[in-house]
């Protein structure tokens, strides 16, 4: 039988003894994590240097990782490309959960808040925002359509010119998780250069290698699995310092209920000190500095330095962005597929629910480490003596990503001599606090492993898309699943090593790199699966020409203003080019929809079917689809 016909469902018992097992795995899992980590505090006490604490906690969970992954090796198709459809939701959420937090919660969010404060809660916004669109317009509708790839969607929904339609929505998802990659490899080369002391470059190929040990093997059955203990690394690595801080500060271990505290008093030394409130809003002005310090980097001659503060204090970038990354989340292939693993349409919805709670909880903690955080620096690091600052300075200053200038030779420092990368505020936070380094170490691997488990989905859905898209059912449809498995394989190495080279200019904040990747997501994605699930009339020219046109509209928008902000629209910056992208995309799907054919009737008549999410998909009576077959609809029928 073909490995594409289709697959056993479990019923609701089988499906509940798979749910304990699974829960009693974890629990044990979760058990010992803890435990693993008073061994090493103890021992560290009884003075085990550091650097073996951190090799301990990266080797021990890249080992976890492999073994999960050697555990789960696959060659069926189906469980390759979605985990055999019996992902239970509680464990999807989690993995789903994982899959989200990438680099850029883990590591670059909180930092984001304290650089930027009130603006950056666009990102948190916008993040959570996209995942109630989500519940609402998407994941049960794909989990019904029963595919593998969202170009499968595509190809099969714009069916009357389903090899075209695919092309593009493959060509696409590349792009849009080449660029997410970047971020994620970018993150890894952070983590690596502080905890084993390498060249941000070299840690950059290095921790690539804990990237291909999740994804090589069982591609998103082995994902899944390791995703789901990625998660319970990097929520506890994740509470556990700020609890601390927390507690140090206001004696109450709970920050999401005291970080209003700490904004009084961030309040109050800002006046003390003549700083601007770091509350206050729309205070962000254009610049191109990032493009500036990316073309030194790569050796291109940089723009000249530009600021533009005509805009300061309008919320059209605040809204833009936050409409931008809701769209983007919902137009993410590596997020999309997660809803094909699970067993049925009301798995999903109830997947998706699991996924928030489970995000939540991150979320709703960001802000409260980017308060401690500011408010522990301006207490007891702004104004002091240069040369007695805390030891953890010195730390961070030898990565090159914290800066301290004595502009004005007094030897006490200012707040305008401290120059603090955003991308470091979360992994300090356990030196900030004083905790062990244990503490700290643990705190790396959560975000090693919120970094992997992100990197993995897009590396699959980067090589699904060249082995199974492009190649298997364009290329050579007759090819043996021997050569597509090892199509994928080598796919996901060659796209490992070219984001790596992408990362090592690092061209922005982890978080700037994954807001481009969620604009290119709703330029692309987000309008044209929309219109195809919830109107008839949208046809395969009109979804092509969406794309395109989407995707052309935003890049220009992005480059042109990152390189030069005076190039801009009511003070939009190119992490918001998704939304012009996404207008471009609505018109052209709508505009050449109308002026052209409408779909084949089959096609309408599967519209209609969608649109009731219980149950499987089943393909129109044999005669009335080009290809069709009775049954469970397969893969992307071209």
């Amino acid at each position: 039988m073909s490995q594409e016909a289709g697959y056993t469902p479990l019923t609701r018992a089988q499906l509940s003894e798979f749910r304990r097992r699974l829960a009693k795995y974890y629990g044990a899992f979760f058990v010992f994590l803890i435990a693993f980590t008073v061994v090493l505090y103890l021992f560290e006490r009884a003075g085990l240097p550091h650097r073996f604490i951190g090799y301990a906690f990266i080797f021990l969970t890249l080992l976890l990782y492999a073994f999960i992954g050697i555990l789960n090796f696959t060659r069926r198709l189906e469980e390759y490309y979605v985990a055999g459809r019996r992902v239970p939701a509680i464990f999807n959420g989690m993995a789903t959960g994982a899959d989200w937090m990438s680099a850029a919660s883990f590591i670059s969010m909180a930092g984001t808040l304290w650089l930027l404060g009130y603006d950056a809660l666009a990102y948190i916004m916008g993040w959570t925002g996209g995942y109630v669109l989500l519940a609402l317009l998407f994941a049960p509708y794909i989990r019904k359509f029963g595919q593998y790839t969202i170009p499968d969607f595509v190809a099969t929904r714009y069916g009357e010119r389903a090899r075209l339609a695919r092309f593009v929505a493959a060509i696409c998802a590349i792009i849009v998780s080449l660029a997410y990659v970047t971020a994620q490899v970018t993150g890894v080369g952070i983590i690596m250069s502080r905890f084993f002391g390498l060249d941000y470059r070299v840690g950059v190929f290095v921790g690539l290698a804990g990237v291909l040990v999740c994804s090589f093997l069982g591609g998103m059955k082995s994902i899944t699995w390791t995703q789901v203990a990625q998660y319970i690394i990097l929520i506890v690595a994740y509470l556990i310092p700020v609890t601390f801080l927390s507690a140090k500060l206001t004696g109450v271990p709970f920050p999401q209920l005291m970080y209003g505290k700490a904004l009084s008093e961030i309040g109050q030394l800002e006046q003390a000190m003549n700083l601007p409130a770091y509350v206050q809003p729309f205070k962000q002005a254009l610049s191109n500095s990032a493009a500036i310090s990316a073309f030194k980097q790569i050796g291109i001659t940089p723009p000249e330095p530009i600021t533009v503060k005509d805009w300061v204090g309008t919320p059209w970038q605040f809204l833009a962005l936050t409409l931008c990354l809701m769209a983007g989340t919902v137009g993410l292939p590596h997020i999309l597929i997660r809803y094909y693993t699970v067993p049925s349409p009301k798995e999903a919805r109830i997947n998706v629910g699991w996924s928030l709670f489970f995000i939540w909880l991150l979320y709703v903690t960001a802000p409260a480490y980017a308060a401690f955080s500011r408010w522990e620096v301006l207490q007891n690091v702004v104004g002091q003596p240069i040369n007695a600052l805390p030891e953890w300075t010195a730390n961070w200053i030898r990565t090159g990503l914290l800066k301290i200038t004595d502009a004005n030779n007094d030897g006490i420092l200012q707040f305008s001599e401290l120059s603090i990368n955003g991308d470091i505020v979360v992994l300090a936070t356990p030196e900030i606090a004083g905790l062990p380094f244990t503490i700290a170490a643990l705190v790396a691997a959560g975000g090693l492993a919120a970094a992997l488990s992100t990197a993995d989905g897009l590396l699959l859905v980067i090589s699904t898309a060249v082995a199974h898209d492009i190649y298997a059912k364009i290329i050579n449809p007759n090819a043996p699943y021997g050569r597509r498995f090892l199509l994928s394989r080598l796919m996901i190495l060659i796209s490992a090593v070219i984001a790596a080279l992408l990362a090592i200019p690092q061209f922005a904040l982890i978080v700037q790199l994954v807001a481009w990747a969620f604009s290119l997501a709703a330029s692309t994605f987000f309008p044209v699966i929309l219109l195809g699930i919830f109107w008839k009339r949208a046809n395969a020219n009109g979804a092509i020409a969406g794309m395109i046109g989407g995707l052309i509209t935003c890049f220009i928008y992005m480059f042109w203003n990152y390189v030069d902000p005076r190039f801009n629209v009511l003070g939009l910056s190119h992490l918001s080019a998704g939304i012009f992208g996404m207008a471009a995309n609505f018109l052209l799907t709508i505009v050449v929809s109308l002026a052209t054919a409408p779909s084949p009737k089959y096609i309408q008549d599967m519209v209609d079917q969608l649109r009731i999410p219980v149950g499987e998909m089943r393909l129109p009576a044999p005669g009335t689809a080009p290809g069709a077959a009775p049954g469970v609809a397969p893969a992307g029928q071209d």
